[in-house]
């Protein structure tokens, strides 16, 4: 049902293979779109990017339980309290 096509990489320009069996595999996933990189492209993308997001930022804070110095992955406020891992684990 799937034949093998050539597909160009937007990021090095070369030619590359869009297997029947991951036109297939992309088909099961539900997806519509044709890759646009060539597998090491999106290798290297995935590696150097983080998945897009980059380094993520931390915050000192103090736990409002234990009172303990943590960072958190968001900007405290002063209206709500912020916990450290432990203490957020505890609270669930």
């Amino acid at each position: 049902m799937y034949q093998d096509k050539t597909l160009v990489c937007k990021d090095c320009g070369q030619n590359f293979t869009f297997t029947a069996g991951e036109q297939e595999f992309f088909a099961e996933k539900g997806f519509t779109n044709e890759p646009q990189r060539c597998p090491e492209c999106r290798k290297a993308r995935r590696q150097n990017s983080n998945g897009g997001r980059g380094e993520r930022q931390m915050y000192d804070a103090v736990c409002a339980s234990c009172g303990r110095p943590c960072k958190v992955p968001f900007q405290p406020r002063d209206d709500r309290p912020v916990y450290c891992s432990e203490c957020f684990s505890n609270k669930r």
